[in-house]
């Protein structure tokens, strides 16, 4: 096991491994631990009661943070004619159709962190499955991204809309902002995300839905949470 830096171990001190916080301290303490010298990002790790294996205990779904993530996402939209030019006023960073999937495809470009597609577009996007989808970059109904309200999309996108999926593993990994957002801020884009996931929910699902939830900054140590707490 790679061994930690002086930083994390001086962290780690900070954190009771077999207690689970209530979210006020776990975010007091995220914000103690975050010791890098850029402002580091913070992350939920949400571990469901779910087999994701299961297309009915799929969970997947999307949420506009309060207050954003604190970086800029650079939006690319798939649409012609009207469209197009409906995702150029509402601000994508790039609009286009085939020529795009070609720029894609041959000169493996990817300056991009989100994909927008109208429905009739989707033929066209479909061609780009095999390198959007082991990014997560692929366009999705249940998502918002395949839609024909494009400037809402762009502009929700740009406001601080973040998707969540369960993974293989069947954890959800989202970030929330950044350490300088501070208490209160961070604790309303927390139960932003916290609900929508929550409301989320498969019917399917059997038993306990929240298992764990940790909370950590791109170079700290994880806090883990008291999961009744937030379900209550």
């Amino acid at each position: 096991m790679a061994k930690r830096g002086k930083n994390y171990q001086d962290s780690a001190k900070l954190i009771n491994r077999e207690s689970l916080y209530e979210v006020d301290e776990a975010i007091e303490l995220v914000q103690k631990t975050a010791k890098a010298k850029f402002d580091e990002t913070v992350e939920l790790h949400i571990k469901l009661g779910v087999d994701s294996r299961h297309a009915d205990q799929q969970v997947r779904g999307a949420v506009v943070l309060p207050h954003g993530t604190g970086r800029t996402r650079r939006v690319l939209v798939f649409a012609k004619g009207d469209k197009a030019k409906e995702a150029e006023n509402a601000g994508a960073d790039y609009v286009g159709a085939e020529e795009l999937v070609t720029k894609i495809q041959s000169e493996n470009w990817f300056e991009f962190d989100v994909v927008v597609a109208t429905p009739d577009m989707m033929g066209v996007v479909g061609r780009l499955g095999r390198v959007l989808g082991p990014k997560g970059l692929m366009p999705n109904p249940k998502s918002g991204t395949v839609t024909f309200e494009v400037e809402k999309a762009v502009k929700e996108i740009k406001a601080g809309k973040v998707e969540y999926r369960v993974d293989k593993t069947n954890i959800v990994h989202v970030p929330i902002g950044k350490i300088s957002f501070g208490n209160e801020k961070l604790k309303d884009n927390f139960n932003a995300l916290m609900d929508a996931v929550i409301k989320a929910k498969p019917a399917a699902a059997k038993g306990r839905y929240l298992r764990s939830v940790t909370i950590t900054s791109t170079m700290g140590p994880g806090i883990k949470m008291n999961p009744a707490k937030i379900m209550e």
